[in-house]
């Protein structure tokens, strides 16, 4: 279908709804519609297959009685369902400006979780309740294929899903087993969808491998988020025909900045490298910024077997143990990747910015590059903090450049916090895999000045870039960060109240108020939860082929432009900004690009999201198998968060787990929200937001990714004066804290006897 086809089809679509949103329509049938819209009859049978269309799109809803409608003035709500374990769920509607509806297990009527559905709202949000609603139709089933543990029952077998989402289970005939076996992980194919109460029923298309065999636990995550390892022949044929090697035909045309000194900066494991900088100093003290970024749309051309598969991926995806790469490594880790000491095709945009920050002139042009040094993270810290002497002479020509870097990413950074942008300070996990993918350690890693270096050049050039091609008025895609949701930052300023904080300024939400805050509990006990739930209270950033601001970064322009490498979204910008600059953009080119940003935009956002669900799953997964090997074990750690039903301890290497309130038998513990506090009953006694604490792993379920803890009691502070340890509470409370302190002990020696003798076992 040309662009001509489509703007009419986009035309009657808008007519169609447009009629149905009169407020005098009534519901018509389709003959009744086709007359009142004078349908010719050479287009009815075009004019059934758009209302079918917009029907399964959730658009408009056909009755009982065959009469078409939109779901709003019906009581319905369209959307998508999240699952959860217990069976029921939650809509997360269509539609941005509504709130999540509540879904019993009994109301589900065979949907499963992801699926696009339109629901019945059976009674509206009252008293802190959300909406209730029933669904009555399925539009999309989102899970065709589901990864999970096969278990074999007499004549058939059950495959439980490992999504816990996913709470119906299903049922494989016997002669559907593909030679599964119990404890297995498969991939079952779903040929029949639960209805009526009965459980989905399908087929064992292909066994991972054992559920203990190393490797299997990530392969299943690779499955369940529809991630692929390998690429497909056409795909991996063009990428061979690649040249290896920047040719001087190539460089025709492009600006040469191969005499700048240049460097990457990237983890010590990082093979795809995107982005390089050049920096240098001029006579009247401004910085003259460079940043140089792959040129991946030289090799990868609009429309090529390379081009579709790295829109359907959208994003490389970084799991614990490996990388599945966007684009085939002869370009990801090759050709594409800025590698030193060889030509590279870029994409350079050079700034000048003033000793205040201010961005005061611009290029941006197509460019050939060399790289003088592949730098990593430690080693550019090690030389700006810890002068360590050997890395000092062996980069001696580059010492100047580096402390230049540094000065002008702390000048970004004072006039970004300045305006307003929201700077969370998280600290980041790495876990060590020994040569089979066991978790071997697990350590909390700190981001330095040599990470703030490049975070704040790429966020300059991201804007920058952003800023020069909307002023130019051409499509493009935008990366976005809406408003928060006033009803979300409503409850969270209430909880910072609690804690003795205020949000300014909040009728009129600006995100500097959010900085502020960040900034008054800096260091303080309850900075991570504070920060959790603020990050939690925002919307999520995504891609949009319309501008608005940024409001996280509290950019009023802004874009991914310097991972083309590795993010779809970097690719097509480079590929229109090209076009642009070279030749301009012809109206009929504006409007095909208009019609596809907005897909390709929401594809990108979806990606992303399933890239950032395996990716974290991952890491849970690898934390929780690095804590069975240390059930019974006692650990510090300090209260990260307190719910009506536990309390959450994280560790020093950031692992975080729970401690039941039913497993604390020597008090009953009243929860105080406002205040984010428990408090016993009898003893008084009080555990908050950042308490220290003791505690013995009690479990740690692979299956479920939860880790459960059994408190001791609280570590003391220096003068020894925290008091609430059971040392300290048997003397107030002797006869009954004995007691307890006796059943605790002999529950927890019960738990280091299990959990040695597993270890024992697991080593014979």
């Amino acid at each position: 279908m040309d662009t001509k086809e489509r703007q009419i089809l986009d035309q009657r679509r808008k007519k169609i709804l447009m009629f149905m949103r009169e407020e005098s329509y009534k519901p018509l049938m389709f003959d009744e519609l086709k007359q009142v819209l004078v349908v010719p009859d050479e287009d009815v049978e075009a004019f059934k297959s758009l209302l079918d269309e917009l029907e399964a799109e959730g658009l408009v809803f056909k009755t009982k009685k065959k009469r078409y409608d939109i779901p709003d003035r019906m009581n319905l709500v369209t959307g998508r369902v999240q699952g959860n374990e217990r069976g029921y769920a939650f809509i997360i509607p269509d539609k941005e400006d509504m709130k999540d509806i509540f879904v019993s297990a009994s109301a589900l009527n065979g949907a499963m979780h992801n699926d696009r559905v339109v629901a019945r709202i059976k009674s509206k949000a009252n008293s802190g309740r959300s909406s209730e609603g029933e669904i009555i139709k399925i539009l999309e089933r989102a899970n065709s294929r589901v990864v999970g543990t096969f278990e074999r029952n007499g004549y058939y077998g059950i495959v439980f899903p490992d999504d816990r989402r996913i709470s119906q289970n299903i049922l494989v005939a016997k002669d559907c087993f593909n030679n599964a076996k119990t404890g297995q992980k498969v991939v079952a194919q779903i040929d029949m969808w639960p209805e009526n109460g009965k459980n989905a029923e399908g087929r064992v298309i292909e066994v991972i491998g054992d559920a203990g065999e190393p490797g299997t636990d990530i392969l299943s995550i690779i499955k369940t988020y529809g991630l692929n390892e390998s690429f497909p022949e056409d795909v991996i044929a063009e990428a061979e025909k690649i040249s290896d090697s920047v040719t001087e035909d190539m460089i025709a045309g492009r600006r040469d900045f191969r005499n700048l000194k240049m460097v990457t900066i990237d983890g010590e494991d990082a093979k795809d490298l995107d982005d390089a900088v050049s920096i240098e100093k001029l006579e009247n003290g401004v910085y003259r910024l460079g940043v140089h970024i792959a040129d991946v749309s030289f090799y990868v051309r609009e429309g090529s077997p390379l081009d579709r598969e790295a829109l359907k991926r959208g994003t490389s995806v970084y799991l614990v143990d490996r990388v599945i790469p966007m684009l085939p490594k002869k370009l990801s880790n090759g050709i594409c990747s800025l590698n030193p000491n060889v030509d590279r095709m870029a994409f350079s945009v050079i700034m000048d910015i003033d000793s205040k920050g201010h961005i005061t002139d611009h290029e941006i042009c197509e460019s050939v590059i060399n790289i003088n040094e592949r730098m990593t993270y430690t080693n550019v810290y090690k030389i700006l903090v810890d002068k360590d002497e050997s890395l000092m002479k062996r980069y001696h020509y580059l010492l100047d450049e580096f402390n230049m870097m540094r000065e002008l990413a702390e000048i970004l950074y004072k006039k970004r916090i300045s305006r307003g942008a929201i700077d969370f300070d998280f600290d980041e996990t790495k876990i060590i895999l020994d040569e089979k993918g066991k978790p071997v350690d697990v350590i909390r890693y700190q981001l330095t000045i040599a990470n703030k270096i490049i975070e704040e050049f790429m966020l300059a050039c991201n804007e920058t870039v952003a800023e020069h091609f909307y002023w130019a008025n051409i499509p493009f895609v935008y990366r976005i960060h809406e408003d928060p949701d006033k009803e979300k930052i409503d409850a969270f300023c209430q909880m910072v109240k609690s804690l003795g904080y205020s949000v300014k300024g909040i009728n009129q939400i600006h995100p500097g108020a959010f900085q502020k805050l960040l900034s008054d509990i800096k260091g303080k006990d309850e900075e991570k939860i504070v920060s959790t739930a603020m990050l939690r209270s925002f919307q999520k950033a995504r891609y949009s082929n319309l501008h608005e601001r940024h409001f996280g970064l509290a950019a009023e322009y802004y874009s991914h432009f310097t991972s083309p490498i590795r993010r779809y979204p970097d690719l097509i910008i480079h590929r229109i900004m090209k076009e642009y600059l070279k030749n301009g953009l012809s109206p009929e080119r504006m409007e095909e690009l208009n019609y596809k940003l907005e897909e390709i935009a929401a594809m990108c956002s979806e990606r992303e999201r399933a890239a950032e669900d395996a990716e974290r799953e991952c890491e849970e997964l690898k934390k929780v198998e690095y804590m069975k090997e240390r059930e019974g074990e006692e650990f510090e750690g300090i209260i990260s968060n307190v719910t009506n039903f536990g309390m959450f301890v994280e560790l020093e290497n950031t692992i975080e787990g729970l401690v039941r309130f039913n497993s604390m038998e020597d008090d009953y513990y009243q929860f105080i929200p406002e205040q984010y506090m428990i408090k016993g009953e009898r003893t008084g006694k009080v555990y908050k937001i950042g308490d220290k604490v003791r505690v013995v792993l009690a479990r740690a379920d692979i299956p479920s990714r939860q880790i459960d803890f059994l408190l001791i009691g609280a570590s003391e502070d220096e003068n020894g004066e925290n008091g609430l340890d059971i040392e300290k509470i048997s003397k107030k409370n002797s006869k009954a804290q004995r007691k307890y302190k006796k059943k605790k002990m002999k529950k927890i020696n019960k738990i280091r006897v299990k959990a040695s003798k597993k270890r024992k076992k697991s080593t014979l």
